[in-house]
């Protein structure tokens, strides 16, 4: 095999859950389908199941493994560290990472809390590297058509955003506790799935203003593990409901379940303007529904098919209707990091944008405490 001219770029990823295996993928990937600047490496992997670890780094294509992700962040070979461990190993991770003067991609949401992210923003600021969170969906390229319509102006002046993001793998009240409900590990449906959603909105329609919530948690204890008579206590939401003012006046509502039967990847929203509506669904993450007000006598919404038009798109496809999924735009999501690294680009939410998103998730956590309307800035 004939070397590579171009610099190497090592990647060191820790974890080797599903979310592990979709960023090795999406490594992978990138290197198929793109034409990339550097010679990407996958140079280390980490998980403190040795065992584990060294069988997924063999067969994802990883040179070597580590039991100890402070070692894989030492591998002087490893430029680029991604995160895709439960949500209160993202600080301490980040944070060393960021240390050793090297890039961080980490899933989200960014921390378990509002000071944990402001540290880890400062942190990659003062360093200087560059940093990118795992709010994938943004990647996609029919949302890319939609936030492009709604800054031309195609649906007129904003109004409202009606956003929901629903699951139900938490809908059984007999399913077992988890990591995911330790509200010092987690955060509940809110950080889970809602960050996504408050994530979404910021990208489509801005700043938000203030907040007004209410959460509720529905099934209060769980069994400690799958079928034991021992019970834990639950502390975290189940659903979270919020309204929502945004800078620019328009006006939303939000909510997050991962009880909702039925759903399964239900990040969905509807945005209106003075000119129209534009509505999406996770679920059918291939096509927007537009309806104009301006056309007379053609009412009902129009279906926009995502095709090798949307950027990004056709590097998979050259067909419109042949479906990207969710490893694509992870894909994606990785060949806007690796350009940015590389100086080509800015695309994807860095510390500073999760930041803003932690900022609004945790004023909404006050407003349904307090039960009173807050202002974003002053959290």
């Amino acid at each position: 095999m004939r070397e590579s001219s171009l610099p190497d770029l090592g990647v060191g990823l820790i974890g080797t859950g599903f979310m592990g295996r979709a960023h090795a993928l999406a490594f992978h990937s990138a290197r198929t389908v793109f034409d990339l600047p550097v010679n990407l490496r996958l140079v280390a992997l980490a998980d403190a199941d040795a065992a584990r670890a060294e069988q997924c780094a063999r067969s994802w294509g990883f040179d070597r493994s580590h039991a100890a992700w402070q070692a894989l962040i030492d591998d002087p070979a490893v430029d680029l560290v991604a995160i895709t461990t439960p949500n209160h190993l993202h600080y301490p991770m980040a944070m060393a990472a960021l240390e050793a003067g090297k890039a961080v991609y980490c899933e989200k949401p960014l921390a378990v809390n509002l000071a944990q992210a402001r540290e880890m923003h400062s942190t990659a600021k003062k360093v200087g590297v560059v940093t990118r969170v795992g709010y994938n969906y943004q990647h996609n390229p029919i949302l890319g058509l939609a936030r492009q319509m709604i800054q031309a102006g195609e649906l007129g002046r904003i109004v409202s955003f009606q956003g929901e993001f629903s699951e139900d793998f938490m809908g059984d009240p007999h399913a077992s506790w988890s990591w995911r409900c330790e509200h010092t590990h987690a955060g509940g449906a809110l950080a889970d799935l809602g960050s996504h959603l408050l994530a979404m909105a910021r990208y489509l329609v801005g700043d938000v203003d203030s907040v007004c919530a209410d959460s509720q948690t529905v099934h209060p204890e769980r069994p400690a593990l799958h079928g034991s008579p021992e019970r834990r206590q639950i502390a975290i939401d189940d659903q979270t409901y919020a309204l929502l003012r945004f800078s620019n006046g328009a006006r939303g509502t939000f909510s997050s379940s991962w009880l909702k039967h039925g759903y399964k990847n239900h990040l969905s929203f509807e945005v209106s303007g003075t000119g129209g509506t534009l509505s999406f669904d996770q679920e059918r993450l291939n096509e927007l529904r537009y309806y104009r007000a301006d056309a007379p006598g053609r009412d009902g919404f129009q279906r926009i098919l995502a095709g090798p038009a949307q950027p990004g798109y056709a590097a998979f496809c050259p067909a419109p209707g042949h479906q990207l999924g969710y490893n694509e735009l992870k894909t994606l999501e990785v060949h806007a990091l690796i350009q940015a690294i590389c100086g080509g680009g800015n695309e994807g939410p860095d510390f500073a944008e999760a930041l803003e998103v932690e900022r609004l998730a945790a004023a909404i956590r006050v407003a349904a405490r307090e039960m009173r309307w807050v202002n974003v800035a002053d959290i």
